[in-house]
């Protein structure tokens, strides 16, 4: 799993590569850490090379959202892929995020 993070300006920029699974999830959370507590920048997730995504990785996004909604802010998250889609729908987070 290979995760960036890159602060702009006006935003924070993810990039998710490769499965977001259990094992990958530590170290996906110490990397995105900062974004739990948004200073009022939206943040983009790119997902065009993310394959797969676990429970683990949900809670994360979740968290992101919750921070960035505190601050006034919002999430988009860009090229998901048909079936981590269908996960986002399942579990009902398709209705919280913003995607491209």
């Amino acid at each position: 799993m290979k995760t960036t993070l890159e602060e702009l300006e006006n935003k924070y920029c993810v990039n998710l590569e490769g499965e977001l699974d259990t094992a990958a999830a530590v170290e996906v959370d110490r990397i995105l850490k900062p974004l739990y507590t948004s200073n009022g920048k939206d943040v983009e997730i790119e997902c065009k090379k993310l394959e797969y995504i676990s429970s683990s990785g949900l809670r994360i996004l979740s968290r992101i959202l919750k921070g960035v909604k505190a601050s006034g802010s919002q999430v988009t998250i860009r090229n998901v892929n048909g079936d981590i889609m269908n996960v986002l729908r399942l579990t009902g987070l398709s209705a919280l995020f913003n995607f491209e």
